[in-house]
């Protein structure tokens, strides 16, 4: 399986959005899959369901971190690379899918038990969110493929 369709199984299988993403590049960056999954735990749901950024949002944005961040202090320039990769990330995904927000991805208000209990009524977990699994993950690998990370 290549990154987006591990990401879209693992998601699939109960991981969250953020979860997904950010695991199946955590090895790249010296991180075993337990601590990915602890630490990118909290942002499926846009932040935990605070109808934040959608959480294959802040997964891609972990990664672009991973990839390009600054690792010491006073790294001005990797701090400038990772700020300008979020920002090309999130414009790719907006054309994509004209949001970056939980909430208006899913047209429903997650935080609220009301809109939480219409989105699984409506299923949006299986029939909308792997779309913008696959949507992250293939645009990391095209910017990934654009400009490789060196080491900081």
């Amino acid at each position: 399986m290549d990154r987006k369709e591990t990401a879209i199984h693992l998601f699939k299988q109960g991981y969250s959005c953020s979860q997904a993403v950010f695991t199946v590049y955590a090895a790249e960056g010296e991180l075993d899959d337990r601590r990915a999954m602890r630490l990118s735990s909290g942002f499926g749901g846009g932040m935990g369901r605070t109808n934040g950024a959608c959480g294959v949002v802040t997964g891609a944005v972990m990664v672009l971190g991973l990839m390009y961040g600054p690792s010491r202090p006073n790294q001005p320039e990797a701090k400038e690379r990772v700020y300008g990769k979020v920002q090309e990330f999130v414009r790719r995904f907006v054309a994509r899918n004209k949001s970056v927000l939980c909430s208006e991805l899913l047209g429903c208000d997650l935080s609220q038990p009301e809109g939480l209990s219409r989105a699984k009524e409506q299923m949006l977990f299986v029939t909308t969110c792997p779309k913008y699994v696959g949507d992250a993950v293939e645009i990391l690998e095209q910017m990934l493929a654009e400009d490789p990370p060196k080491s900081n």
